[in-house]
Parts: structure tokens; C-alpha cells; sequence
């Protein structure tokens, strides 16, 4: 079984829903011994339940891989705690055990967000569209704020970005001492776009550094930081905003670990692309947290949909993978 001991930067996989004997020798085979999975497909409906975790974590030990994260939760184990609704203390309720039986199972880090409509995609991100071309004729998705000025509301009105602060800090409050107690990090990620406007009637209340400075200092603890998203940061403001805030959030120990991808645009109007033609210049990324002694993992995200790929991405994958290492060795050689 792979240790939890602190490590140097490093690259991991994900973003898997479920663990198959295929899965777990790519992420080997790959180089890789850290990995999360996003929203893992699990028997409860409420909850996550002690036995499903553990047998996760099991499957990862026999594999000699390191499970991290799980990221994200269902939105509908929270939606009630982050519009304010009725139920929302039977929803926070079950979301103390999961994060209790998270850390009885002896995974480290929750992963989650903001967003009770979910990641917004033009045409949508359900229709699973891709919509924008790539090199080859790859194709990746794409955002156009415009597009979604006249969306119809999401959950039947208008939610103010002061309701879903109140929110949030409601949540914060009764969750993060959880989380604490259970040794489990939770993990911050921007709003997906991270648009000023609303998107269904909904207020976005992570998507800016000014955003993220407040939550983090409103919720200052060792066990809470940020799911660093590349491709958002580069959203929302290209090179500068991504460096600007690792300089800032690193230096104070708040990335936990880091989605490395980007995008060509803004969060008003952009295409994903591949890792190596985006607007971000990765290879100072990477010596940046190196300068900062960042010793999380940053996984492969969103990958553009190759030729003769599988649902997973395995191909998409593996070129970003190489892309990571390859950066992480010549920062690693430049700077002894």
C-alpha cells in the first residue's frame, strides 16, 4: 500500500466514476501512483456510505495505488444546503457521515463545489456535445456566455450572490469542524465557467480571485483549500491570473491539488483545447510550484476527445500525462 507521507510534486489520474482492472493498470502503466475519482458511481443516494468506501480504498491498496480524492458528491446529496431550501439539515446530516466515513476509510480529500446547476457548456454540458474543432479534427467543448443570456431559471427563480454566500457560509461552518475531526481535506473548485453573470438564475460565488481570497480567509484551516482547476484560472485571466494566484494561494499552503488543463478564451467565451496550445505557459507553472514547494498532485482534467479513444479518455490521457512529466523533470533538472 502505497504511503500517505508527505511527497514532491507529481502527476496523478483521474477523473474516473468507477475503478475497472483496465483503469487501474493505465494509471500504472502510466507512471502514475495517485489518482481521484469524480462522483464515483456508489449504491447511496444520500450518502456514502463506510462499506462502499473502504472497498474502494481496498481495490486501490491491491493495486498499489494511492485513491486521494473523491471529488464531488452528487449535487443532489447538497443542492437543498447551497440554494437555503427546506431539508437542507437532513442533507447536512448525511453529508457529516460521509465525510466521517470518508476518513474512517482513510481517503484523504473531498473534492467539491459551488454549483447546484452543475458545469455549464454551450450547447450544455449533459447533451455531451463536443462542439469546438481541434487540431485533426479532435473536438473539446466550448462556452459562449451570450448563448445562455435568456436560460431559463435552473430551480424555479433567482438565486442572489448574497443567498448563496449565506449559503456557503452556513455549510462552512457545520461541515469544515467535521472535516477537521475526520482528518479529511476539503477541496475548493471554481465556479465551471467561472462567469460573473448568472447562469440559470444562479449566482456564482467562486469565480475570482477576489472570490477565492474571501472564502479562504472566511474558512481558514489546514483542512480546507483549493481544488486548483488551470483551465478556470486561465478563464479568468489567462497567464497572469493563473501565476498571480498559485504565487498567492500557494505561499500560503492552500492548493491542495491542481486540475492541469487550459483553454483558449475567456469565461465568457471559450474552447478547451490541448495542454500544449493553450494560453497558459505551463512550463512556468510548474517551476512556480516548484519555487513554492507544492508537493500535492495535479491530474489531467477535461481532455479534447481523440481518434479511437475510449469513454475515459485513456488516449487523451496518456498525451497529457507525458506532457506533465516531462515538465515536472526539466523543472526538477533546471532547478537542483
Amino acid at each position: 500500500m502505497k504511503s500517505f507521507m508527505p511527497l514532491k510534486m507529481r502527476v496523478g489520474l483521474g477523473q474516473f466514476n468507477e475503478i475497472t482492472d483496465e483503469i487501474l493498470t493505465f494509471i500504472k502503466q502510466m507512471g502514475a501512483d495517485d489518482f481521484l475519482m469524480n462522483t464515483p458511481k456508489l449504491p447511496g443516494t444520500t450518502q456514502w456510505k463506510y462499506e462502499d468506501l473502504a472497498n474502494l480504498k481496498d481495490k486501490a491498496d491491491k493495486a498499489d495505488l494511492r485513491l486521494m480524492a473523491l471529488e464531488n458528491v452528487p449535487i443532489s446529496f447538497y443542492d437543498k444546503i447551497m440554494l437555503g431550501l427546506d431539508g437542507r439539515e437532513d442533507q447536512l446530516q448525511n453529508m457529516i457521515r460521509t465525510v466521517r466515513n470518508m476518513g474512517r476509510a482513510n481517503i484523504p480529500i473531498l473534492g467539491y463545489h459551488w454549483m447546484p446547476s452543475g458545469v455549464w457548456r454551450t450547447p450544455n454540458l449533459q447533451s455531451k456535445i463536443r462542439s469546438a474543432k481541434l487540431r485533426g479534427g479532435a473536438k473539446s467543448t466550448r462556452f459562449n456566455q451570450a448563448d445562455h443570456d435568456n436560460d431559463p431559471p435552473t430551480h424555479g427563480r433567482k438565486y442572489t450572490h448574497d443567498e448563496m454566500w449565506k449559503n456557503y457560509c452556513w455549510y462552512l461552518e457545520r461541515i469544515l469542524p467535521v472535516a477537521e475531526e475526520s482528518n479529511v481535506r476539503l477541496a475548493l473548485h471554481p465556479d465551471d465557467p467561472p462567469t460573473a453573470n448568472m447562469l440559470g438564475g444562479v449566482a456564482r460565488i467562486c469565480s475570482s480571485f477576489d472570490d477565492f481570497k474571501r472564502n479562504m480567509s472566511a474558512f481558514d484551516s489546514p483542512n480546507h483549500g483549493l481544488n486548483f482547476c488551470m483551465g478556470c484560472w486561465s478563464e479568468m485571466g489567462g497567464n497572469k491570473s493563473v501565476l498571480d494566484s498559485i504565487e498567492y494561494f500557494q505561499s500560503r499552503k492552500k492548493i491542495i491539488y491542481i486540475h492541469f488543463r487550459d483553454v483558449i478564451g475567456t469565461a465568457d467565451n471559450f474552447h478547451e483545447t490541448f495542454i500544449d496550445c493553450g494560453q497558459v505557459n505551463t512550463f512556468e507553472v510548474v517551476s512556480l510550484l516548484y519555487r513554492l514547494g507544492f508537493n500535492g498532485f495535479m491530474i489531467t482534467d477535461h481532455v479534447p476527445a481523440i481518434i479511437g479513444d475510449t469513454e475515459w479518455g485513456h488516449r487523451g490521457r496518456a498525451h497529457c500525462v507525458g506532457f506533465m512529466q516531462a515538465l515536472i523533470q526539466t523543472v526538477e533538472k533546471l532547478k537542483p
